[in-house]
């Protein structure tokens, strides 16, 4: 229960059941700045709720998690300004565990008001998450499960014993010496999509902590080799691994959340990561992280999801914002049920001004005091609905992110849909870039050959201007990818038509149905040499499209080494090889993995790939056809070339680049191509030819090319001029 303040004095309990009593003489705190904040005498806690009528902060020891050491109520006129609750506590140190308790009314139904003092809560602005988190169990949930009323049920059950716990961070403890974001242009910059714990996990990673922050810096010098500037983390805030009560049909293995995309607490690095399982342990070893792969070089983006949380529907658990102010937090449909634009649950009110300050909070710590040099934002469609969830991106948090004078400095990047349908890629405000899921499709179809598709897939090679060529947007923008977590692996793209996602539990019907995925001839694992190489050659191919456009290059991780997930295109919930890379393919599968870093550091030499412009045409390239003569953009014609220019004033560059011809083959049969005319004293070698492995050759050591080329079906080909 709420033990009353006695002004300017907390009466606090010691221990469980009052064993002792103590006076602490507390101070009336700040309203300024949100959470837990650390000075020289102790701590100051300030929390908001609009509608709560009681506020209890509960502090706990490590060796008793279960029940708090002292407990302080807050004055509703002493500890209250507004509508943020605040209360300095003298002697607080760093580390110490903490959590709410709120009361005020419960009125499912209507107001959408879920209070429940008998649930502890995460501080939302708390910098660490400690405990284990077990959903499994009715005291995690605020309504009584065994009530035949459901959700409109209220439950007395205390959770103070399973609950995870925030914790204080002491703020600039970590010596960083002369560490910032990098700043990379990002038109230089090459995207490696990775998970942490999928990186290092399997033992083939001979990791010093496997799965963890400190497991990836055994792969920083791997990443710096292989041509990587640029490390786009898959969700690291607080999330819990163990939500997932199913198991897979198949193995009877629990299956779990891997991805993390469920967030739990928007500041916190998350516990599963840290070396020793402590969220604590977490922080220090994150940032660890970032100066590690600043000093290589290497960015670091975090794929960060504002669209929901992981308290789910109105039947999930309450762990924090449910019990804070439900109906502030979250877009409630008629008070009692949520709706759902992310898919999962419940959707964030990201617009309302006390969400909205929490996003950018969230954003700037992780700017400012972890260093990260961009954002990833998951289903970020959402981030620009309003209250009635209508598209307002240029009145939302989407432009204020763009525009904040810390944020904007920042790689900021959408994906611009989200699960309800609204698709809005290439309409995000300036300042944005985002996922081109056009690309993806529209690559993946002429790679396999469909026709029709020329006119759509030289404007992916040019940067996809139909997208984003509006206002002060530049080819950039345009986020490139063929692959992701979400979908097919690169080599389980080029061997499965269909996916196979049955140990997912969902009797295969998550997952996309739609892959433009082509098998080249037999489903799954063969040893048809055949159809072995036809794979091969299709991998070169698609790696090839990717990094030789224009635009922003996105990899996802383990496809350079030729990673299988059996044709799972959903692994969100397999903590095992089908999301663990297996570092064996490093040595039996060499040839592709060369390829890649060959074209990556190809592209990092020619900034002809890297234009901050869209093509004009004339001066900067030349389309042609076979013969050398412009296209017939109406024909059905699978074959198609460029002549990109390299001079600096079609580059922008700071100096001349050589020029650069592209040839495409994508029809079933070979053909032959006319080569340009070399300039004088110079000459067109060969660098790369995906008919074959290892697909790539050293300009200095290839014969010069005259006249005329034959390319193998379905080939890529590259001539430099020098």
């Amino acid at each position: 229960m709420f033990i009353p303040i006695v002004s300017p004095t907390v009466l606090a309990c010691k221990g469980a059941i009052g064993d002792t009593l103590r006076m602490i003489l507390t101070e009336p705190g700040s309203p300024y700045v949100l959470g837990a904040t650390l000075g020289e005498r102790g701590c100051n806690f300030a929390l908001f709720s609009k509608n709560a009528t009681a506020v209890e902060l509960l502090l706990f020891s490590d060796s008793d998690p279960a029940n708090p050491t002292y407990r302080f109520a807050f004055d509703s006129v002493v500890n209250k300004t507004g509508d943020i609750w605040h209360l300095f506590v003298p002697g607080v140190e760093a580390r110490q565990l903490y959590g709410y308790a709120l009361d005020g009314p419960w009125i499912p139904q209507g107001p959408g008001h879920r209070f429940n003092p008998d649930k502890l809560l995460l501080d939302p602005y708390g910098k660490a998450v400690v405990g284990y988190h077990d959903w499994n169990q009715a005291q995690a949930y605020s309504y009584d499960w065994y009530d035949p009323s459901g959700d409109l049920s209220l439950s007395r059950r205390n959770n103070f014993a399973t609950a995870a716990k925030s914790a204080v961070v002491a703020p600039n403890s970590f010596d960083w010496q002369r560490d910032k974001p990098l700043g990379i242009a990002l038109k230089d910059s090459v995207i490696y999509e990775a998970h942490v714990r999928g990186l290092t996990r399997d033992p083939s990673a001979a990791a010093q902590a496997p799965g963890t922050f400190r497991g990836l810096l055994d792969k920083i010098s791997y990443l710096k080799d292989l041509g990587i500037n640029c490390i786009e983390l898959m969700p690291i805030h607080e999330f819990n691994p163990r939500e997932n009560t199913r198991t897979n049909p198949e193995s009877g293995e629990p299956l779990v959340n891997f991805w993390g995309y469920s967030t739990m607490n928007f500041f916190s690095p998350a516990a599963w990561y840290a070396s020793d399982g402590d969220g604590r342990t977490a922080v220090d070893e994150f940032k660890s992280l970032v100066k590690a792969l600043h000093e290589s070089g290497i960015e670091v983006i975090l794929d960060v999801v504002y669209n929901h949380t992981a308290e789910g529907n109105e039947y999930g658990p309450t762990f924090c914002f449910r019990g804070i102010d439900n109906s502030i937090y979250y877009m409630l449909e008629d008070g009692r049920q949520y709706k759902n634009y992310s898919g999962c649950g419940n959707t964030l009110n990201c617009n309302h001004p006390v969400v909205r300050r929490l996003i950018l909070d969230s954003l700037r710590y992780w700017v400012v005091d972890m260093h990260v040099d961009g954002f990833r934002f998951d289903l970020a469609a959402i981030l620009g609905r309003g209250g009635e969830g209508e598209w307002i991106p240029n009145y939302s948090v989407l432009n204020d992110i763009a525009k904040d004078p810390i944020l904007s400095r920042s790689k900021i990047i959408a994906e611009g849909w989200d699960a309800a349908g609204l698709f809005k890629v290439g309409e995000f405000p300036p300042g944005w870039a985002e996922w081109n899921s056009h690309f993806r499709d529209d690559m993946r179809a002429l790679a396999k050959s469909d026709p029709g598709l020329l006119p759509r897939a030289a404007t992916r090679l040019a940067g996809s201007s139909d997208l984003f060529h509006l206002g002060s947007r530049r080819p950039y923008h345009s986020i490139n990818f063929i692959t992701a977590h979400d979908g097919f692996t690169l080599a389980d793209l080029v061997a499965y038509g269909a996916k196979h996602n049955w140990p997912n539990a969902e009797k295969n019907l998550d997952g996309n149905s739609h892959n433009f995925s082509w098998n080249c001839g037999v489903e799954g694992p063969t040893r048809d040499l055949g159809v072995l190489e036809a794979r091969r050659k299709h991998r070169r191919n698609l790696m090839s499209l990717l990094l030789l456009s224009q635009g922003t290059p996105m990899l996802h991780g383990g496809d350079e080494l030729g990673m299988s997930k059996m044709g799972n295109n959903n692994t969100y919930c397999h903590d095992n090889r089908l999301n663990w890379i297996n570092w064996e393919l490093l040595d039996s599968q060499p040839d592709f993995h060369a390829f890649t870093r060959f074209l990556i550091h190809f592209r990092h030499r020619h900034p002809a790939l890297r234009r901050d412009t869209f093509f004009r045409g004339g001066n900067d390239i030349e389309w042609r056809d076979t013969e050398g003569n412009w296209p017939d953009w109406t024909s059905s014609v699978l074959t198609l070339a460029a002549l990109i220019r390299g001079h600096r004033k079609a580059t922008l560059a700071l100096k001349d680049d050589n020029d650069l011809f592209l040839a495409l083959n994508f029809h079933w049969e070979p053909r032959t191509f006319q080569i340009p005319q070399a300039s004088e004293g110079r000459r067109w070698v060969s660098v790369i030819n995906t008919a074959h492995d290892p697909g790539f050759s050293d300009q200095t050591n290839s014969p010069s090319q005259v006249g005329s080329m034959l390319l193998e079906a379905r080939t890529i080909a590259v001539l430099v001029e020098s």
